[in-house]
């Protein structure tokens, strides 16, 4: 179970290019560790500069090395950005993509008036002040089985663009400010996003006398069984322009039903998105990670 930063990677599967990649990283390491090549299968090829904190490699050997030291040996060659939390032996015929899995990724939102360094690498900060009921309302008609083409990459190579939501959560942590008491929440490990809205606060939204700004976090936890590219960040973008009135909370079954990429709202910057839990739910290998 490999938990990573993916700051600075062109995500997690390995490129001809040669680009910095989490896959690369793992093969690299673990080619020099056996002395003999090694290609890591990853459950989850999240893109670039999307973070990790389970996502599952998979890799053959005759290394006498046991399975439960590999992550100690692993991780004293690998980048700081990178660590393998667990190892453990599976079936030589498990493949983390051909099995049942049930996947839970968060998506952050800083939502304050001014940005919060410690956050910049995982959170999106955005200064509007979203309508977090209504983005909750919206959430829920994402649910279930549905054919999410409207909230796919147009790159996609997918089959089908037909996938199940479990569910689907808009979390509101407060994070302190004017008129808060300590911080109310603690934070999971620090949170950021490089990227900024510069687009200025409509007039209604400015500051007001006496009203201060409360800065918190926007989680948006999607948890379902398979998902397309590009398309947690297409909901969490789509649920922001809904939480700033750009569009109506109503508006999912619609959006749903027009199967195209031009319905649904932006893309959601890739540093927001964190792969946070992984279940396996074939029956007789059922394991929950982290």
């Amino acid at each position: 179970m490999t938990a990573y930063d993916g700051t600075g990677y062109a995500g997690f599967q390995a490129q001809k290019s040669g680009v910095p990649t989490i896959e690369g990283e793992l093969n690299r390491v673990l080619t020099e560790l056996t002395g003999t090549p090694v290609e890591v299968i990853g459950a989850s090829r999240t893109d670039a500069g999307v973070h990790a904190r389970c996502n599952l490699a998979v890799f053959n050997t005759q290394s006498r090395i046991p399975p439960d030291k590999f992550a100690h040996a692993v991780n004293v060659r690998l980048p700081d950005q990178i660590c393998v939390s667990r190892s453990l032996e599976v079936p030589a015929d498990f493949h983390p993509r051909r099995c049942s899995t049930v996947k839970t990724y968060e998506y952050r939102i800083y939502n304050a008036q001014m940005p919060d360094p410690l956050r910049r690498l995982y959170t999106y900060f955005s200064r509007y002040r979203f309508d977090v009921e209504a983005m909750r309302r919206a959430a829920r008609d994402l649910a279930g089985e549905h054919d999410f083409k409207s909230f796919c990459s147009t790159y996609t190579s997918a089959k089908t663009t037909v996938r199940e939501i479990l569910s689907v959560e808009v979390e509101e942590i407060p994070c302190g400010g004017a008129g808060r008491g300590p911080e109310a929440h603690a934070l999971n490990d620090g949170s950021g996003c490089g990227k900024t809205e510069v687009v200025p606060l409509p007039a209604e939204e400015a500051d007001q006398p006496g009203r201060p700004v409360i800065p918190r976090e926007i989680v948006i936890r999607v948890r379902g069984r398979g998902f397309l590219y590009n398309m947690v960040r297409i909901i969490a973008g789509t649920l922001m322009e809904i939480g700033r009135g750009a569009k109506d909370p109503g508006d999912i079954p619609a959006i749903l039903a027009a199967c195209d990429r031009r319905a649904a709202g932006p893309t959601a910057p890739a540093c927001g998105l964190t792969l946070t839990r992984y279940e396996i739910v074939e029956p007789g290998m059922e394991m929950e990670f982290p």
